[in-house]
Parts: C-alpha cells; sequence; structure tokens
C-alpha cells in the first residue's frame, strides 16, 4: 500500500461526526499526513430554495449557501479541538451537489490517499447502507476508504 499524505474525512454533521473526525484526526496525526473535512450541501435543498427563490422575496441561494456555509462552519470548529492535535492543521472544505458524487471529485481534486468516512449519517439507518452515501461511496470511491462504525450509547 502507498504511503498515505492526505487524508479526506466525510463529515455530515450528524451526531456521528464527532467520532468519525477524531478517527481521521489520530490516524492522520501518526501518519503524518494532512486532514481534509469536506461537507456537502445538498443540492436538492438548493433545488428547493431556488423554487421558493422565483415566489419570494428575501430568500436567495446565494444567502442560504452563505448562512449553510456560516453555521457549518461554526459547528465544524465546535467538533475540531486543535490542542489535540498539536502540528496538525484541518482544511475545510464546503461543495454543492450530490453528496456522493461530490465526494469523489474532491477526493480527486485534493489528491487524497485515503478516506474516512461513518457507516451512519443524518439519517441514522441502522447496520444499513443500502441507498446511503456511504454505499455509493464504497462502490465508487478511488482510493481505499475506512469505515467508522459508530459505537452505540
Amino acid at each position: 500500500m502507498k504511503n498515505i499524505h492526505r487524508i479526506l474525512v466525510a463529515i455530515d454533521l450528524s451526531k456521528y461526526s464527532s467520532e468519525t473526525l477524531k478517527c481521521a484526526a489520530d490516524l492522520a496525526s501518526r501518519l503524518g499526513a494532512e486532514l481534509i473535512v469536506v461537507n456537502v450541501i445538498n443540492q436538492r435543498d438548493v433545488d428547493a430554495i431556488e423554487k421558493i427563490e422565483s415566489i419570494a422575496t428575501g430568500i436567495s441561494v446565494q444567502k442560504y449557501v452563505g448562512l449553510l456555509k456560516e453555521e457549518r462552519s461554526q459547528l465544524m470548529d465546535a467538533l475540531w479541538s486543535p490542542a489535540s492535535y498539536p502540528g496538525l492543521t484541518l482544511k475545510i472544505r464546503f461543495r454543492i451537489g450530490i453528496p456522493y458524487a461530490e465526494l469523489v471529485k474532491a477526493v480527486k481534486e485534493e489528491g487524497a490517499d485515503l478516506v474516512v468516512m461513518g457507516t451512519k449519517g443524518r439519517t441514522d439507518l441502522a447496520d444499513m447502507l443500502f441507498g446511503t452515501t456511504a454505499e455509493k461511496m464504497f462502490r465508487r470511491c478511488p482510493v481505499p476508504l475506512l469505515s467508522v462504525r459508530h459505537r452505540e450509547t
């Protein structure tokens, strides 16, 4: 297996994101790798705002995306503890589109050697990957993918 220099971690900001990010950060720290966090704003949500924008005033896709990025940046900051990982820097990338497709593009564009993501996300499907972003990534990811199984509370 080739050396791992860049780790891309897919974070959807679900309740499982903290554990996924910690796993990726631990791995990046031990390997001396760069850590790139990718969060995808779903295209279907943007399309819905676009439809509303045409009939309502004061609502715009640009404003919606800006507010989402700001809110998600704050949530990412709450998940990330730089003190726990001295010397490890975190790059955060926001993308808009179909989640699995944007993650695959990000892997290629960022030159990631490994992807880390959870097996469960915002939908909280228990032990079921069919139809999820994770399942689609397992099929299409051009680099090794490490899935983080989350502990039940």
